[in-house]
C-alpha cells in the first residue's frame, strides 16, 4: 500500500472516531457531566399531544473532510498524469459531498415533539429523543435547567 494511501487511511480513521466523539443526545434520561448535581427547576403538567419528527443529524465537516480524502484518494488513481489530477480533484469533490450526507444520514435520530399543559395553565413544547413513550392525558414533569428542558415521568 502506498504511503500516502496509509496516511489517508489513518485520516479517515481519526475523523470517524472524532465524529463519534461529537455525537450527542436529546434524550429526556440522558445527563452531560455539567449537569450532573446542578438543581433543575421542576414544573408539573398534564401532555396535550405527541408529535413524532426528526432529530437532524451533525454538521460537523468531519463527514466531507474524511469523504474528501478518502474520494481524492480513490480518484488519484484513475489515469496517469492530468488524469491522476482530474481524478483527484473530482475523486476529493465526490468523496466530500458523499461523506457530508453519511455524516448527517448517521446522525439523524427520531424524536417526538411534546406539548404539555402546565398546572398553571401555560403551554411548553418540548423536543427530545423518542426514546421514551408519553401519551396525551399523562402526568409528566419538565425538569429545566442551564437552558435544558426535559421531559419526564
Amino acid at each position: 500500500m502506498k504511503t500516502y494511501t496509509r496516511m489517508a487511511m489513518a485520516g479517515v480513521i481519526a475523523a470517524s472516531a472524532v465524529l463519534t466523539g461529537c455525537a450527542s443526545t436529546s434524550s429526556g434520561s440522558v445527563y452531560s457531566g455539567g449537569q450532573a448535581r446542578q438543581e433543575q427547576t421542576v414544573r408539573m403538567g398534564v401532555v396535550e399531544s405527541v408529535r413524532q419528527v426528526i432529530i437532524e443529524g451533525t454538521k460537523s465537516g468531519v463527514g466531507t473532510v474524511a469523504g474528501g480524502v478518502v474520494g481524492g484518494v480513490a480518484g488519484s488513481n484513475v489515469g496517469g498524469g492530468k488524469g491522476s489530477t482530474i481524478g483527484t480533484i473530482l475523486g476529493a469533490v465526490a468523496g466530500g459531498l458523499a461523506g457530508k450526507a453519511i455524516e448527517e444520514g448517521v446522525s439523524k435520530k427520531q424524536g417526538l415533539e411534546i406539548t404539555v399543559k402546565l398546572d398553571n395553565g401555560e403551554m411548553r413544547a418540548i423536543t427530545q429523543d423518542a426514546d421514551e413513550n408519553f401519551r396525551p392525558g399523562e402526568r409528566v414533569r419538565l425538569l429545566s435547567g442551564g437552558g435544558v428542558t426535559r421531559v419526564s415521568h
